[in-house]
């Protein structure tokens, strides 16, 4: 069950990485690894770690999703930074 959030979290970064092939493997200390499968070859990306950290390095690597902006999300963008600002006459 601990591997789930591991193997979810790779499974978005070889979405988001077109042409590239990512993996994780699980060592018997229970500690999780990223590595990268290049021309039938395995490369470590990373050295192994435990389950938040190898998470939050894996949504970091590669390519991030654009978040979607919507016109509400755009027009609050827009109040909060007249807010910062108040010298601004927008």
């Amino acid at each position: 069950m601990r591997s789930t959030r591991a193997t979810a979290a790779v499974a978005r970064l070889n979405q988001r990485s077109a042409g590239r092939h990512y993996l994780m493997v699980m060592t018997g200390a229970g500690l999780f690894q990223l590595r990268e499968r290049i021309d039938g070859n395995d490369r470590d990306v990373s050295d192994a770690l435990p389950l938040d950290d190898f998470v939050r390095l894996v949504d970091a690597t590669g390519p991030q999703p654009v978040r979607r902006m919507t016109k509400s999300d755009e027009a609050f963008a827009r109040q909060l930074a007249r807010r910062k600002n108040p010298d601004n006459d927008d």
